[in-house]
């Protein structure tokens, strides 16, 4: 069973076998946990998001997906780049927000990873609202089969964190 814990904090300062990473469909880095972990981990990340996107994934990542690279200079082994839905008050998105973390979690069992930090995806400038996002996120985890043995969500500011603490229980 994956053990959901939660931290305030700074996702490019984890420990983890895998890092995800709140990626536009460009792979090619952006603002937000994008933008701060392409920083973070250094050139190494870019290169390979510059070969996915020249080989497989010549349009972009699609929404809901997820594909993974080294972690260059972060402390973990991958990032786990997946592209987050922007919310919208007229069309129901939550199953492709709630596909960014499934897909994120089959990638982490495909690179064998046991443990792995989330950020809270879609609540920057996507907009979606941290409640519901939190809501789809920790019930999408703990419904998920996966090998993965914690899921850390690792939440940017007091209110992201209090968020997720009362989905958490």
């Amino acid at each position: 069973m994956t053990v959901i814990t939660l931290v305030q904090g700074d996702i490019t300062r984890q420990h983890a076998d895998a890092i995800v990473n709140a990626a536009n469909s460009s792979l090619l880095g952006g603002g937000g946990v994008d933008g701060a972990i392409h920083r973070r981990g250094g050139p190494a990340i870019l290169e390979e998001c510059r070969a996915l996107r020249a080989s497989r994934y010549g349009k972009g990542l699609p929404t809901g997906r997820a594909v993974a690279t080294t972690a260059g200079e972060l402390d973990a082994r991958w990032v786990i780049h997946t592209v987050g839905p922007v919310w919208s008050a007229t069309e129901d998105r939550s199953d492709l927000l709630a596909s960014c973390y499934r897909e994120s979690l089959r990638v982490a069992d495909e690179l064998g990873a046991r443990t792995v930090a989330f950020p809270a995806v879609s609540t920057g400038v996507y907009r979606w609202p941290m409640r519901d996002a939190a809501r789809i996120a920790v019930e999408t985890v703990r419904n998920t089969p996966t090998a993965v043995e914690e899921a850390r969500f690792v939440l940017f500011d007091e209110q992201a964190y209090a968020a997720f603490a009362r989905q958490a229980g």
